[in-house]
């Protein structure tokens, strides 16, 4: 990977933040706070710090957090990208505090997209969507509700799109173009209908029609472990440009 351009991680950040509205955000010095009682989601509950010089005070800062967290019914967790203080990073690290889920950020030029045919790729409602994500087992119906709330709160243009198979739900992505930029989230494909091609289907389908509407580059999330998913999306031009993790305090992770 080459080397980290802290601006576009600052680009990416915050499309991130608009893309996948937390139900409740504030700052605490430079440290962006996500809160959705409603959603499990990390992305959606996590301290996210933006600024490298922003390392102080950090033992009384996260015991004021904590309880914030708590009466939202979360553990405290931060987000780390490239953007948080060696401070935090090394105070984290002292405490014993669990590196979770690393993941990378990755980026595609659209315009050199290596496309496929998108038949049998729809897009859908929100409730469609929905009741599909939960039969793929990408959504636990408990949050169900609050997912739908989640993308109500989409400001940008948000689309979601669906493969049916024989009437059964075969796969999901959603896409939320914010200007240039065309982010992708929730990709899933069910697992009797893997290795058929329907991923790269579905998210060639979302970004072409991203790319028709103006937006020149894609961008997505995805777990570093998850050697599938890269490989499906170095094949259709993304490539890194930056990793994160989550931490978990040590009360809550063992």
């Amino acid at each position: 990977m080459a080397e980290i351009d802290l601006p576009t991680v600052r680009r990416f950040e915050a499309a991130g933040f608009r893309a996948w509205p937390a139900r409740t955000s504030f700052y605490d010095g430079t440290w962006s706070v996500r809160l959705t009682p409603d959603m499990t989601a990390r992305r959606l509950n996590s301290i996210n710090p933006l600024d490298l010089s922003d390392g102080r005070d950090i033992e009384r800062r996260v015991g004021l957090l904590k309880a914030r967290f708590a009466e939202a019914g979360r553990p405290v967790t931060f987000r780390i990208s490239p953007l948080a203080s060696p401070q935090l990073v090394g105070h984290l690290d002292r405490a014993g505090w669990s590196v979770i889920t690393p993941s990378l950020v990755m980026k595609a030029d659209l315009a050199g997209l290596k496309t496929a045919e998108g038949d049998g790729v729809e897009e859908v409602s929100a409730e469609r969507f929905i009741d599909a994500a939960i039969a793929l087992d990408n959504l636990d119906p408990a949050n169900a509700e609050g997912f739908g709330r989640l993308i109500d709160r989409i400001q940008p243009q948000v689309a979601l799109f669906h493969i049916a198979i024989d009437g059964v739900p075969a796969a999901n992505a959603i896409c939320v173009r914010d200007g240039q930029v065309a982010g992708l989230f929730e990709v899933a494909t069910a697992r009797e209908f893997r290795g058929r091609g329907l991923g790269r289907k579905i998210v060639a389908a979302a970004l072409d029609r991203a790319r028709a509407q103006g937006a020149s580059t894609g961008w997505l999330q995805v777990e570093a472990g998850n050697k599938t998913a890269l490989d499906l999306y170095g094949s259709l031009g993304f490539a890194t440009i930056y990793p994160y993790h989550y931490r978990g305090q040590p009360e809550t992770t063992t």
